[in-house]
């Protein structure tokens, strides 16, 4: 038997329902408790493996990596505290609804509340941040137990990538002994469906209800569409790379509504668009805005990181439908009069096929406008301008190349970002940690997208955002991943300054 002990074969069945079903990188971080799972992964064929020091900076590379390849990563802890350092990260993932998989060595039972070392009760660490958590169990060589364990890793993958995506915990408690030294058990009873699972397939196939909107609905906000001219759409943060750029194209092509495109929503390049991009600097100029107020308000994606255009939407007195994609609903004003989940990607296409007006006055007004912005802002911001925070934004934008990856910090370089990049921004994705919004694990994201992607990766971050995720530095460079970090050291961001 190729297994020299239970937790050889545990572990490496666990494993193996991760890769059927779509894990294809793991992150390990150092232990003794969680030995079994590193070593199940180093042996796994398809994954790759990347070692990582900090269990904080770990769990924000798989983020990073989900952002870039949409598929979910799986994170290895010890047990105790190492795994509490998952937090951050699990905040971001379910908050932007990307799948993380974390994975907590634990001790046994035995050893539990009674003083051991490094033990800890984990069955609960993320809280009401993790969408699915189990814990699987001491190992057994028996079928029940063993098919069990396949189900539950089954159920775990399928759980953090939908309907409602976000962080899954799996607690995996493991006696001695930890190394693969041979420790015989008996296998006799055991079938070769709990010892190998079905080869290429993950033991149990969970299919989610299919997610459309409602067709009662579309038809309404079609018909609204139809017979009213002064509509927007609108998207924020994305980081799914399905099709929904070319929809929302279509839809604003059939009905002559104006896209205002973030900079983080995979939008700015998707083909046949002409997306505005300077809503922020339009809509600060307040006749302007009054002109350009909106009847009619599709939204798609997560919160926006214009305040400018948020509020300007809220106090619109339109009437507005949010796409939302299985997360929080993006509408803390409480102004839509929609809140749909379904596939945004197949609705649009829907709605687009139903419409045919084609652009009006209202359209042009908005085109004018971004227009007259675009210049204005390379007129100020030439190549030559003086050193300054919209000036660097712009200059990054400007020479990236369009295979590249972007991954832009909260707080002012995002800001920076959206109000003064403009069309110059044509690279492969642009990312950010919009879910919570906050600093943490940002050069860390940032090397996940490196690694997930394989492109080149460009992180530009504030000094104290810098700061706060050094480690992510040791990381890059203990696993050699290429990554340029730009970073504004503008004393702490100085939000308040503009």
């Amino acid at each position: 038997m190729r297994d020299a002990n239970l937790n050889v074969l545990w572990a490496r069945a666990l494993v193996e329902e991760l890769t059927r079903g779509g894990v294809r990188h793991a992150i390990v971080c150092p232990g003794s408790r969680s030995s079994p799972l590193a070593l199940a992964c180093a042996d796994a064929e398809g994954l790759q493996c990347t070692s990582v020091v900090d269990e904080r900076s770990a769990a924000f590379v798989a983020l990073g990596i989900a952002k870039a390849t949409g598929s979910p990563a799986a994170v290895i802890a010890t047990s105790g505290s190492a795994g509490a350092h998952f937090l951050p990260a699990a905040v971001e993932a379910t908050q932007a609804g990307l799948p993380l998989i974390l994975l907590t060595a634990d001790r046994p039972p035995e050893l539990q509340d009674f003083g051991a070392p490094q033990t800890i009760p984990q069955d609960d660490l993320l809280g009401v941040f993790a969408v699915h958590r189990v814990d699987l169990g001491l190992p057994e060589a028996t079928d029940a137990v063993l098919l069990h364990l396949r189900a539950n890793v089954a159920r775990a993958v399928a759980r953090s990538r939908g309907p409602r995506r976000g962080a899954v915990q799996l607690n995996v408690p493991l006696r001695e002994p930890l190394a693969p030294i041979e420790a015989p058990f008996d296998a006799s009873a055991l079938s070769p469906l709990a010892v190998n699972g079905r080869p290429d397939a993950p033991f149990t196939h969970f299919c989610a209800a299919e997610s459309r909107v409602a067709p009662e609905i579309l038809a309404e906000l079609t018909e609204r569409m139809a017979a009213n001219a002064r509509g927007v759409l609108v998207c924020g943060p994305r980081d799914a790379d399905d099709g929904l750029g070319e929809a929302l194209c279509a839809l604003s092509s059939a009905t002559g509504y104006p896209l205002i495109a973030e900079t983080s929503s995979q939008l700015r390049s998707a083909e046949g668009g002409h997306p505005v991009v300077h809503a922020d600097a339009i809509l600060r100029h307040e006749e302007v805005a009054e002109a350009l107020r909106p009847d009619f308000v599709l939204r798609f994606g997560g919160g926006l990181t214009s305040k400018v255009l948020q509020t300007w939407l809220d106090a619109s007195g339109a009437d507005i439908a949010i796409f939302s994609e299985g997360g929080v609903p993006q509408d803390p004003a409480h102004a839509a009069r929609w809140i749909l989940e379904g596939d945004p990607v197949e609705a649009a296409l829907r709605m687009a096929a139903a419409i045919q007006r084609g652009s009006g006055a209202y359209t042009e007004a908005f085109e004018k406008a971004d227009a007259i912005a675009a210049t204005t802002l390379s007129e100020a911001l030439h190549q030559e301008a003086p050193l300054s925070e919209p000036w660097v934004a712009r200059r990054v934008a400007t020479l990236l190349p369009e295979t590249a990856h972007l991954f832009v910090s909260s707080s002012m370089p995002i800001r920076a970002l959206e109000t003064f990049a403009g069309p110059a921004l044509r690279v492969g994705r642009v990312h950010a940690n919009r879910g919570a919004n906050g600093i943490d694990g940002i050069l860390s994201t940032a090397l996940g997208v490196a690694i997930g992607s394989g492109r080149p990766t460009v992180c530009l971050t504030g000094d104290v955002a810098f700061l706060h995720d050094v480690g992510g530095l040791l990381s890059a460079a203990r696993d050699q991943v290429p990554l340029t970090v730009v970073v504004l050291n503008n004393d702490g961001g100085g939000i308040f300054s503009f």
